[in-house]
This record gives C-alpha cells, sequence and structure tokens, in this order.
C-alpha cells in the first residue's frame, strides 16, 4: 500500500514562491504516474501537475509556467516548485499517485494548504 505525505505548504505575499514536496513509501518502484492537485476553497478539485516514470511532464492550462513538477525516482520524492503565486492559488494541494504511468490515482496524501495573501 502506497502512502504519501505532503509538506512544504504555507502563507506566501503575491508574487512569492513555495516548493512542494510529497514523499511515497510503500510501493517501491511499482508506483506509475504521480501528480499535484489542488482544491479551492468552495470549488471541486482540479489537475495541476503530472510526471509520469518516464518523465512526461503535464500542466494545467493555468499554470502557465509559473510551475514545475520533478520527481526523485531514487527517493520517491515528488515536487512541486510554484513561482509567480497569485491569491487565485490559494488552496489545499494533495499528492497522488497511480500503480501505472495511465491512471487512474489511486493512492492519496492528506493535502497542505497554501495560503497566498498580502
Amino acid at each position: 500500500q502506497v502512502q504519501l505525505v505532503e509538506s512544504g505548504g504555507g502563507m506566501v505575499q503575491p508574487g512569492g514562491s513555495l516548493r512542494l514536496s510529497c514523499v511515497a513509501s510503500g510501493g517501491g518502484t511499482n508506483i506509475g504516474v504521480m501528480g499535484w492537485l489542488r482544491q479551492l476553497p468552495g470549488e471541486q478539485r482540479e489537475r495541476v501537475a503530472s510526471i509520469t516514470r518516464g518523465d512526461n511532464r503535464a500542466y494545467a492550462d493555468f499554470v502557465d509556467g509559473r510551475f514545475t513538477i520533478s520527481r526523485d525516482f531514487a527517493k520517491n520524492i515528488l515536487y512541486l516548485e510554484m513561482n509567480r503565486l497569485d491569491i487565485g492559488d490559494t488552496a489545499v494541494y494533495t499528492c497522488a499517485a497511480g500503480d501505472t504511468d495511465y491512471g487512474p490515482y489511486r493512492y492519496w496524501g492528506r493535502g497542505t494548504q497554501v495560503t497566498v495573501s498580502s
């Protein structure tokens, strides 16, 4: 059973940066696609970015070059580097993983709060 634990959330001013981390345990080399999703207040959860074992990366349109997803395959750690944050990025960010590169996501972290405020 894969367990995911996020860290790195917090409060930042508009224009600032944060780096989220997600440590995966229990899956070894069997973890496929990994990704970040977020849920804005009062909204449904939405995809932010994903990365496969083959290092193929995909981003939501709203990322617009501001975020970078990366993955340490040896340590099973997923990252999300977020730059030029704005108030609209305030959300709970959740890490997810699947058994294959094609999904679906089967494993979920508890999420980490990101608040962008002046």
